[in-house]
Protein backbone atom coordinates (compact mmCIF):
# COMPACT_ATOMS: atom_id res chain seq x y z
CA UNK A 1 0.00 0.00 0.00
CA UNK A 2 1.19 3.52 -0.77
CA UNK A 3 -0.04 6.78 0.65
CA UNK A 4 0.91 10.43 0.43
CA UNK A 5 2.12 12.05 3.61
CA UNK A 6 3.31 15.41 4.94
CA UNK A 7 5.58 16.41 7.78
CA UNK A 8 7.40 19.53 8.89
CA UNK A 9 11.03 20.56 8.99
CA UNK A 10 11.96 23.87 10.60
CA UNK A 11 8.61 25.41 9.69
CA UNK A 12 8.45 24.09 6.11
CA UNK A 13 6.16 21.33 4.86
CA UNK A 14 7.79 18.27 3.32
CA UNK A 15 5.85 15.94 1.04
CA UNK A 16 6.55 12.24 0.74
CA UNK A 17 5.17 8.85 -0.17
CA UNK A 18 5.00 5.98 2.30
CA UNK A 19 5.19 2.43 0.97
CA UNK A 20 3.67 0.22 3.65
CA UNK A 21 3.83 -3.57 3.88
CA UNK A 22 1.05 -5.61 5.43
CA UNK A 23 3.30 -6.21 8.43
CA UNK A 24 6.31 -3.91 8.79
CA UNK A 25 9.68 -5.25 9.86
CA UNK A 26 11.74 -3.54 12.55
CA UNK A 27 13.99 -2.01 9.86
CA UNK A 28 12.58 0.78 7.71
CA UNK A 29 14.12 2.68 4.81
CA UNK A 30 14.37 6.38 4.11
CA UNK A 31 15.24 7.12 0.49
CA UNK A 32 17.19 10.37 0.25
CA UNK A 33 16.74 12.19 -3.03
CA UNK A 34 19.72 13.91 -4.61
CA UNK A 35 19.19 17.14 -6.44
CA UNK A 36 17.83 18.56 -8.45
CA UNK A 37 15.03 15.99 -8.72
CA UNK A 38 12.05 14.81 -6.73
CA UNK A 39 10.88 11.70 -4.92
CA UNK A 40 10.13 9.54 -8.00
CA UNK A 41 13.79 9.44 -9.02
CA UNK A 42 15.26 9.01 -12.48
CA UNK A 43 13.15 6.61 -14.60
CA UNK A 44 10.93 6.15 -11.51
CA UNK A 45 13.74 4.27 -9.80
CA UNK A 46 12.73 5.27 -6.27
CA UNK A 47 9.09 4.32 -6.87
CA UNK A 48 10.06 0.83 -8.01
CA UNK A 49 12.62 0.41 -5.24
CA UNK A 50 10.17 1.45 -2.51
CA UNK A 51 7.55 -0.98 -3.80
CA UNK A 52 10.07 -3.84 -3.95
CA UNK A 53 11.23 -3.16 -0.40
CA UNK A 54 7.66 -2.88 0.88
CA UNK A 55 6.85 -6.22 -0.75
CA UNK A 56 9.75 -7.66 1.26
CA UNK A 57 8.35 -6.24 4.51
CA UNK A 58 10.13 -2.87 4.88
CA UNK A 59 8.26 0.37 5.43
CA UNK A 60 9.77 2.98 3.09
CA UNK A 61 9.58 6.76 2.99
CA UNK A 62 10.73 8.67 -0.09
CA UNK A 63 10.35 12.41 0.19
CA UNK A 64 11.13 15.81 -1.28
CA UNK A 65 13.62 17.84 0.74
CA UNK A 66 12.91 21.51 1.35
CA UNK A 67 12.65 23.53 -1.84
CA UNK A 68 12.41 20.41 -4.03
CA UNK A 69 9.42 18.79 -5.73
CA UNK A 70 6.23 19.52 -3.81
CA UNK A 71 7.89 20.57 -0.55
CA UNK A 72 8.00 24.17 0.58
CA UNK A 73 11.03 26.20 1.57
CA UNK A 74 14.30 27.23 -0.01
CA UNK A 75 16.20 24.75 -2.14
CA UNK A 76 19.29 23.30 -0.49
CA UNK A 77 22.19 21.18 -1.64
CA UNK A 78 23.30 17.81 -0.30
CA UNK A 79 25.51 19.40 2.37
CA UNK A 80 22.61 21.15 4.08
CA UNK A 81 19.73 18.65 4.32
CA UNK A 82 20.56 16.91 7.59
CA UNK A 83 17.51 18.49 9.24
CA UNK A 84 15.30 17.18 6.41
CA UNK A 85 16.68 13.64 6.88
CA UNK A 86 16.15 13.79 10.65
CA UNK A 87 12.56 14.91 10.14
CA UNK A 88 11.97 12.09 7.65
CA UNK A 89 13.31 9.44 10.05
CA UNK A 90 11.12 10.77 12.87
CA UNK A 91 8.06 10.82 10.63
CA UNK A 92 8.62 7.25 9.42
CA UNK A 93 8.89 6.01 13.01
CA UNK A 94 5.83 7.98 14.06
CA UNK A 95 3.75 6.56 11.23
CA UNK A 96 5.15 3.03 11.58
CA UNK A 97 5.93 2.48 15.29
CA UNK A 98 7.33 -1.02 14.66
CA UNK A 99 10.34 0.55 12.89
CA UNK A 100 13.21 0.55 15.37
CA UNK A 101 16.13 1.01 13.00
CA UNK A 102 16.42 2.93 9.73
CA UNK A 103 18.50 2.40 6.60
CA UNK A 104 19.41 5.54 4.69
CA UNK A 105 19.47 4.83 0.94
CA UNK A 106 21.15 7.36 -1.35
CA UNK A 107 22.52 7.63 -4.87
CA UNK A 108 25.31 10.06 -5.84
CA UNK A 109 25.06 13.27 -3.79
CA UNK A 110 22.29 11.67 -1.73
CA UNK A 111 24.83 9.03 -0.66
CA UNK A 112 27.12 11.87 0.39
CA UNK A 113 24.20 13.45 2.25
CA UNK A 114 23.59 10.20 4.16
CA UNK A 115 27.19 10.11 5.37
CA UNK A 116 27.15 13.80 6.21
CA UNK A 117 23.98 13.26 8.22
CA UNK A 118 25.71 10.57 10.27
CA UNK A 119 28.66 12.88 10.77
CA UNK A 120 26.46 15.79 11.83
CA UNK A 121 24.15 13.88 14.15
CA UNK A 122 25.56 10.45 15.11
CA UNK A 123 21.89 9.41 15.06
CA UNK A 124 21.61 6.02 16.77
CA UNK A 125 18.39 5.32 14.85
CA UNK A 126 20.44 4.80 11.67
CA UNK A 127 21.49 1.16 11.56
CA UNK A 128 22.46 0.92 7.91
CA UNK A 129 23.67 2.95 4.95
CA UNK A 130 23.05 1.95 1.35
CA UNK A 131 25.37 4.10 -0.76
CA UNK A 132 25.37 4.03 -4.56
CA UNK A 133 28.09 5.81 -6.56
CA UNK A 134 28.87 8.29 -3.75
CA UNK A 135 29.68 11.85 -4.76
CA UNK A 136 33.16 13.09 -3.81
CA UNK A 137 33.65 15.50 -6.69
CA UNK A 138 36.46 18.01 -6.61
CA UNK A 139 38.30 19.71 -9.44
CA UNK A 140 41.35 17.55 -8.77
CA UNK A 141 39.40 14.27 -8.55
CA UNK A 142 37.52 15.01 -11.77
CA UNK A 143 40.75 15.86 -13.57
CA UNK A 144 42.44 12.70 -12.38
CA UNK A 145 39.47 10.54 -13.42
CA UNK A 146 39.33 12.12 -16.87
CA UNK A 147 43.06 11.71 -17.40
CA UNK A 148 42.93 8.05 -16.40
CA UNK A 149 39.66 6.97 -18.01
CA UNK A 150 38.36 9.45 -20.58
CA UNK A 151 41.39 10.76 -22.45
CA UNK A 152 43.11 7.39 -23.07
CA UNK A 153 39.91 6.11 -24.69
CA UNK A 154 39.52 9.30 -26.71
CA UNK A 155 43.10 9.17 -27.95
CA UNK A 156 42.50 5.67 -29.29
CA UNK A 157 39.57 6.80 -31.43
CA UNK A 158 40.21 7.37 -35.12
CA UNK A 159 37.80 10.28 -35.42
CA UNK A 160 39.76 12.26 -32.80
CA UNK A 161 42.94 12.14 -34.89
CA UNK A 162 41.04 12.92 -38.09
CA UNK A 163 39.54 16.00 -36.43
CA UNK A 164 42.95 16.97 -35.13
CA UNK A 165 44.56 16.67 -38.58
CA UNK A 166 41.68 18.58 -40.17
CA UNK A 167 41.97 21.37 -37.62
CA UNK A 168 38.60 20.60 -36.05
CA UNK A 169 40.05 20.01 -32.59
CA UNK A 170 40.69 23.39 -31.06
CA UNK A 171 44.00 24.08 -29.37
CA UNK A 172 42.05 25.10 -26.32
CA UNK A 173 40.84 21.49 -25.98
CA UNK A 174 44.41 20.19 -26.04
CA UNK A 175 45.38 22.90 -23.62
CA UNK A 176 42.56 21.80 -21.35
CA UNK A 177 43.88 18.26 -21.39
CA UNK A 178 47.33 19.44 -20.35
CA UNK A 179 45.87 21.50 -17.53
CA UNK A 180 43.92 18.50 -16.26
CA UNK A 181 47.05 16.36 -16.46
CA UNK A 182 48.97 18.89 -14.38
CA UNK A 183 46.14 19.13 -11.86
CA UNK A 184 45.81 15.37 -11.63
CA UNK A 185 49.54 15.01 -10.96
CA UNK A 186 49.48 17.59 -8.18
CA UNK A 187 47.34 15.42 -5.91
CA UNK A 188 48.35 16.66 -2.46
CA UNK A 189 48.78 20.31 -3.42
CA UNK A 190 45.55 20.41 -5.39
CA UNK A 191 43.58 18.77 -2.61
CA UNK A 192 44.95 21.19 -0.03
CA UNK A 193 44.24 24.19 -2.26
CA UNK A 194 40.72 23.03 -3.05
CA UNK A 195 39.77 23.04 0.66
CA UNK A 196 36.69 20.84 0.30
CA UNK A 197 35.93 19.49 3.77
CA UNK A 198 32.75 17.60 2.94
CA UNK A 199 34.73 14.61 1.60
CA UNK A 200 36.65 14.45 4.86
CA UNK A 201 33.45 14.58 6.89
CA UNK A 202 32.12 11.74 4.77
CA UNK A 203 35.26 9.73 5.53
CA UNK A 204 34.97 10.41 9.26
CA UNK A 205 31.35 9.25 9.24
CA UNK A 206 32.27 6.11 7.31
CA UNK A 207 35.04 5.15 9.71
CA UNK A 208 32.95 5.93 12.78
CA UNK A 209 29.72 4.27 11.65
CA UNK A 210 28.82 1.31 13.89
CA UNK A 211 26.16 -0.20 11.62
CA UNK A 212 26.16 -1.88 8.23
CA UNK A 213 27.20 -0.27 4.95
CA UNK A 214 26.17 -1.44 1.48
CA UNK A 215 28.31 0.07 -1.28
CA UNK A 216 27.08 -0.36 -4.87
CA UNK A 217 29.28 0.92 -7.70
CA UNK A 218 28.45 1.19 -11.40
CA UNK A 219 31.07 -0.01 -13.84
CA UNK A 220 30.20 2.55 -16.52
CA UNK A 221 30.10 5.71 -14.44
CA UNK A 222 32.64 8.47 -13.89
CA UNK A 223 31.19 9.32 -10.46
CA UNK A 224 31.91 5.78 -9.26
CA UNK A 225 35.39 5.91 -10.80
CA UNK A 226 36.02 9.25 -9.07
CA UNK A 227 34.96 7.74 -5.77
CA UNK A 228 37.43 4.88 -6.19
CA UNK A 229 40.24 7.21 -7.26
CA UNK A 230 39.60 9.67 -4.44
CA UNK A 231 39.30 7.08 -1.69
CA UNK A 232 42.49 5.33 -2.82
CA UNK A 233 44.58 8.49 -2.63
CA UNK A 234 43.09 10.70 0.09
CA UNK A 235 44.56 9.92 3.54
CA UNK A 236 41.25 10.44 5.34
CA UNK A 237 39.78 7.45 3.48
CA UNK A 238 42.67 5.10 4.18
CA UNK A 239 41.44 1.63 5.13
CA UNK A 240 37.80 2.38 4.36
CA UNK A 241 37.28 -1.01 2.67
CA UNK A 242 38.19 -2.71 5.94
CA UNK A 243 35.02 -1.43 7.64
CA UNK A 244 33.66 -4.47 9.54
CA UNK A 245 30.08 -3.89 8.39
CA UNK A 246 30.84 -3.31 4.71
CA UNK A 247 29.30 -5.22 1.82
CA UNK A 248 30.39 -4.15 -1.67
CA UNK A 249 28.84 -4.87 -5.06
CA UNK A 250 30.37 -3.79 -8.38
CA UNK A 251 27.99 -3.91 -11.34
CA UNK A 252 29.93 -3.96 -14.65
CA UNK A 253 28.64 -2.07 -17.71
CA UNK A 254 25.96 -0.31 -15.66
CA UNK A 255 25.39 3.45 -15.88
CA UNK A 256 25.15 6.01 -13.09
CA UNK A 257 21.42 5.71 -12.38
CA UNK A 258 21.09 1.98 -13.13
CA UNK A 259 18.68 2.97 -15.88
CA UNK A 260 18.25 -0.41 -17.56
CA UNK A 261 15.46 -2.67 -16.30
CA UNK A 262 17.92 -5.45 -15.44
CA UNK A 263 20.25 -3.09 -13.54
CA UNK A 264 17.35 -1.54 -11.66
CA UNK A 265 16.16 -5.01 -10.63
CA UNK A 266 19.69 -5.89 -9.54
CA UNK A 267 19.77 -2.92 -7.19
CA UNK A 268 16.37 -3.85 -5.78
CA UNK A 269 17.43 -7.46 -5.18
CA UNK A 270 20.80 -6.54 -3.69
CA UNK A 271 19.23 -3.99 -1.33
CA UNK A 272 16.43 -6.32 -0.26
CA UNK A 273 18.78 -9.26 0.39
CA UNK A 274 21.25 -7.06 2.26
CA UNK A 275 18.57 -5.68 4.59
CA UNK A 276 17.25 -9.18 5.24
CA UNK A 277 20.78 -10.35 6.06
CA UNK A 278 21.48 -7.48 8.45
CA UNK A 279 18.22 -8.20 10.27
CA UNK A 280 19.15 -11.83 10.76
CA UNK A 281 22.65 -11.19 12.09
Amino acid sequence: MEEATQFTCNGDTLVGILALPAEAARTGVVIIVGGPQYRAGSHRQFVLLARALAAAGCAVLRFDARGMGDSSGTQRNFETISDDIAAAISHLQQRVPTVQSVVLWGLCDAAAAALLYCHDTADARVGGLCLLNPWVRSEASLAKTQVKHYYPDRLRQKDFWLKLLNGKVALVALSGFMQKLQLARGDAAAAAAANQPFQHRMAAAWHGFKGYILLILSGDDYTAKEFLEYTQTDPTWQGYLAHPGLTRHDLPDVDHTFSGAAACKQVEDITTSWIAHTQSV
